[in-house]
């Protein structure tokens, strides 16, 4: 458990909240691409840290984040004429291009030199992996942008379902961290097979093991974890282990263990201390990557449907119960929630908006969340004494080489190199081995 004041220092990212500007450090992946494909197109409102912004892409097709409120009278740019490589509040005119200069004043005198001496806060921008990133620290301290681990290069196939939530962004970041949840929340969806993989079967995804009380081991880098959910395998499990490897890149990406078929990410953003934006992906390069059509559906939140056009929740909500449907777990289904996604949210959002993780009782299957913790508020306590934010300080992994990793093995296997390329393997053979595992196992006992 943590104490009231490490929960607060762990979840808010509002204003100066320290969390906050560990992550304004970081590019920002802030909202999808397709939200602002058509140049000239509406703007997109999206708030980061609490902070209200607008979105849009000019004429030229270049790309524009700049604060909701105009700098004149502060009413809002989201009503704005996107026009002529330029955003004009419809109040009195003023026209702002991508980079907050003033274009057009015509409510002032054409021999005034007013509009010189004004500047739209605006935040560079770059594209990548189905995103539109912000970077929101410092300017002279911004990092090169890289690629995503999901994306780690430009021909990746990418398909993402986005969802705004109502809750803080650890907890939402825990459930993906959480490997040991997916053998019983997500048992009607993820079905035992005895295969040697893991694999993508339309309506469901199947795994080689029926085991629900994995063993956990963790490796802390530099730039988050690496961390194995051991399990027995259905075929050969005197000899062989079944190995689900998740790799926590901080602050917002989560790499999941993939099927035969795609390579799975859970990207998560603060938008303000109770509501985040949850991104769940699917990528790869082979044909059988699903489709964004595809991937949607079998997540059962489709725009329009389940979602509306600005990806907040039509049918399921707190309220309602998500529309859990009793009959259809008499009926074998083990959450009544269709998708997997919706029955992560049901237990997010009952949560409340921040989780008290106070009172808490945790044991050895929790390993991984307690890590989780630890490395962000260590992170946040380094980076307050002076020190680069987790993910930015030598020696560098650029996400590109990132990966996680599922399989059945043989029990000699040595599951820190499991997936890795040779990069990788040379950083983190420099790592050394966490304490994580021995410490909770005395806490359970």
């Amino acid at each position: 458990m943590l104490t009231a004041a490490e929960n607060e220092t762990l979840c808010r990212v509002e204003g100066d909240a320290p969390m906050g500007r560990l992550m304004r450090r970081h590019w920002v992946p802030a909202l999808l691409s397709e939200q602002v494909a058509e140049p000239d197109g509406k703007p997109v409102r999206v708030t980061l840290f609490g902070e209200k912004l607008v979105a849009f892409r000019d004429s030229e097709g270049r790309l524009g984040v700049l604060s909701e409120f105009c700098a004149h009278r502060k009413a809002s740019l989201a009503f704005g004429r996107n026009e002529n490589c330029g955003l004009r509040c419809l109040y009195h005119g003023w026209k702002f291009d991508v980079e907050g200069n003033v274009v057009d004043m015509p409510s002032e005198p054409k021999e005034s030199s007013f509009a010189d001496r004004v500047k739209q806060k605006a935040y560079p921008v770059r594209e990548a992996g189905g995103f539109i990133w912000v970077y929101m620290g410092k300017p002279e301290e911004m990092p090169e942008f890289e690629q995503p681990a999901w994306a780690p290069t430009p021909d990746a196939k990418v398909s993402i379902v986005r969802i705004e939530l109502p809750c803080n962004w650890a907890q939402i970041m825990e459930g993906q961290i959480d490997s040991a949840h997916s053998s019983s929340l997500h048992s009607s969806d993820m079905r035992p097979a005895r295969s040697n993989t893991a694999q993508a079967n339309g309506a469901d995804w199947t795994r080689p093991s029926t085991d629900k009380n994995p063993r956990i081991q963790v490796q802390v880098t530099n730039y988050g974890m690496r961390y194995a959910a051991i399990r027995r395998p259905i075929m050969n499990a005197q000899t062989q282990d079944y190995v689900r490897i998740t790799t926590f890149v901080a602050p917002f990406t989560a790499l999941i263990p993939p099927n035969s078929s795609y390579n799975i990410a859970s990207v998560i953003v603060p938008r303000d201390d109770t509501s985040s934006y949850f991104n769940f992906i699917a990528w790869g390069y082979a044909d059988t990557v699903v489709g964004q059509d595809a991937w949607r559906e079998f997540c059962v939140v489709k725009p329009g449907i389940d979602v509306d056009s600005d990806f907040k929740p039509i049918l399921r909500h707190a309220f309602n119960d998500y529309l859990q449907d009793r009959e259809a777990m008499k009926q074998g289904s083990f959450t009544g929630l269709p998708g997997i996604p919706n029955q992560d949210i049901a237990m997010w959002e009952s949560m409340g908006p921040i989780a008290d993780r106070t009172s808490e009782r945790l044991g050895a299957s929790d390993i991984a969340v307690v890590q989780f913790r630890r490395i962000m508020l260590n992170a946040v306590q380094c980076f307050q004494d002076g020190a680069e934010p987790i993910g930015l300080s030598e020696p560098h992994l650029p996400q590109a080489k990132l990966r996680s990793y599922q399989g059945v093995v043989s029990k000699t296997e040595d599951w820190r190199t499991l997936g890795a390329e040779a990069e990788e393997i040379s950083y983190l053979q420099g790592m050394e081995e966490d304490e994580t595992e021995r410490e909770m196992a005395a806490i359970s006992a």
